[in-house]
């Protein structure tokens, strides 16, 4: 049999609930060769049962499980090490892919070989994955060492080749947040990157996925640490980057301003309206 061209990568937490969208969303793909790993940290809910109901005899779904609870950069670390697939993409089990999705990457994959990271656009959607707003994402200048990916210009749907990854340190497994981000630095450090300017993922807003301001700034933390790890590894000053990026620009202020801005376009969501009130908020990975 051969090898799928694509595997998609899939750490669940409690968010079995929704993955109904998720799995519908890939049987629906315009391309069926691939192979979905589903990777569930130790859920305290039902999660696993209602994934594995779901997916029947599917044998193009696999699903594993921690022996404990790892945190997600354990879990996604260890979601490729088990993709038999040379691309790999991340797919949250509370979003969708578009129907094209997996044979745009395919296609663009073959076109660009000498990309080692390939990203799109995504839609912000409301708790019923009903679009709201696009984020478009934008083209990038591959080496540049002064290139940290602030204001998310590489978002989801990023695939990428397992073969440059193999060539970095790979996801750290100590990361709690902002895991995509790491990534995403490392494999532009390894190979040049590809824009697809084109909406292929469905990210869905919802109170499960809901965090407050303080959890914000965690995830502040850990982007942060990201960068400084990304300067280190290009030989840059690591408190030049840091005084011009965060210190004088104020960028923490600027990035949540940001998202504030654009989960505002949301406010018709019902969930919104109430969180907004609660003083909640989401913050996108990106951060």
């Amino acid at each position: 049999m051969k090898k799928p061209l694509l595997s998609l990568l899939i750490a669940n937490y409690n968010n079995g609930k929704f993955f109904q969208d998720c799995y519908e969303s890939l049987l629906r793909q315009t391309e069926q060769h691939w192979e979905a790993i589903i990777l569930d940290d130790c859920s305290t809910d039902n999660s696993l049962e209602i994934i594995k109901e779901i997916i029947g005899d599917d044998s193009r779904f696999k699903v594993f499980e921690n022996e404990k609870n790892q945190g997600v950069g354990y879990t996604k670390r260890r979601l490729v090490e088990l993709a038999t697939s040379e691309i790999c993409g991340f797919l949250d089990p509370d979003d969708a892919l578009v129907g094209n999705a997996i044979e745009k990457m395919n296609s663009a994959h073959s076109k660009h070989p000498e990309a080692g990271l390939i990203y799109s656009n995504f839609v912000i959607c409301d708790e019923n994955l009903n679009p709201r707003s696009t984020y478009k994402c934008s083209l990038v200048k591959n080496d540049d060492i002064n290139f940290y990916n602030f204001g998310g210009k590489i978002s989801h749907f990023a695939t990428f080749k397992k073969s440059v990854y193999q060539k970095t340190s790979g996801i750290n497994p100590f990361f709690r947040r902002a895991v995509d981000q790491d990534l995403y630095l490392k494999l532009y450090d390894a190979a040049p990157v590809h824009y697809i300017d084109e909406d292929l993922y469905l990210y869905r807003i919802h109170t499960g996925g809901v965090s407050t301001f303080g959890n914000g700034e965690k995830a502040f933390y850990w982007h942060t640490l990201a960068v400084l790890h990304a300067a280190e590894r290009r030989g840059n000053n690591i408190e030049a980057v840091f005084s011009e990026n965060y210190v004088r620009k104020n960028l923490y202020d600027r990035e949540k301003a940001d998202w504030e801005r654009k989960l505002d376009l949301l406010k018709k969501s019902r969930w919104l309206k109430l969180g907004n009130r609660l003083g909640f908020v989401k913050f996108y990975d990106r951060l």
